[in-house]
């Protein structure tokens, strides 16, 4: 599913920005994805923290064969013993059972996010065991697809900005914050371009 605003925002900020303009320019015809399933992409968040992507894949495989179906309901059913042999440390899985009770008992509920704003929404995730807000951002762009989250904290954005604006000097995060405002309302757009100066393999959550 791509976003229905990506080609009015791409559009805006090649208009207001030389080194946006030149992204949008290097990378036509592709765009953010979003997998569809906030269950699943959160899961998937917590099992591939601190390890690498390869590593991640392996796991998720591995936590999928359990399951069978990646659902609350299934990860509810199998508690902390049924997810031991995933190659999951004991951490993740009181993690993933959180996350499942919270989907469970209506602490989160994905039919109301259409209705609340990014910071409502990021304060009910961090509320899960194993999210913080860095999760959470990535969850408003790959999952909701929210346009505007600027990820302050993400080490990529900010190679990234130093690269381009800064002739790869880093910056305070008071200067960070400040050259995002250029890119409002499509921040998400610009952070998504702006990973794809470091890497042109699009990533998706």
């Amino acid at each position: 599913m791509v976003p229905h605003y990506w080609p009015q925002a791409a559009e805006a900020l090649a208009g207001r920005d030389p080194q946006m303009a030149e992204l949008v320019a290097r990378y036509p015809g592709v765009s953010l994805v979003s997998r569809g399933d906030p269950f699943g992409t959160l899961a998937r968040s917590i099992v591939g923290q601190q390890i690498s992507v390869k590593a991640a894949d392996a796991v998720w495989a591995r936590l999928v064969a359990v399951l069978g179906e990646v659902a609350p309901g299934r990860v509810a059913e199998l508690g902390l013993a049924g997810l031991a042999g995933c190659g999951l440390s004991q951490r993740k899985i009181e993690y993933l059972n959180d996350l499942a009770r919270h989907f469970l008992n209506g602490q989160l509920q994905p039919v109301a996010w259409s209705h609340l704003d990014d910071d409502a929404i990021i304060a009910e995730l961090v509320a899960v065991r194993g999210i913080g807000r860095w999760t959470a951002e990535m969850f408003l762009i790959f999952n909701l697809m929210r346009p505007d989250v600027y990820p302050l904290d993400d080490i990529g954005l900010q190679r990234a900005v130093f690269l381009r604006y800064f002739n790869g000097e880093k910056q305070p995060r008071r200067v960070l914050a400040e050259i995002g405002e250029r890119w409002r309302p499509w921040r998400s757009v610009a952070t998504w371009y702006l990973w794809r100066s470091l890497d042109p393999v699009p990533v998706e959550y």
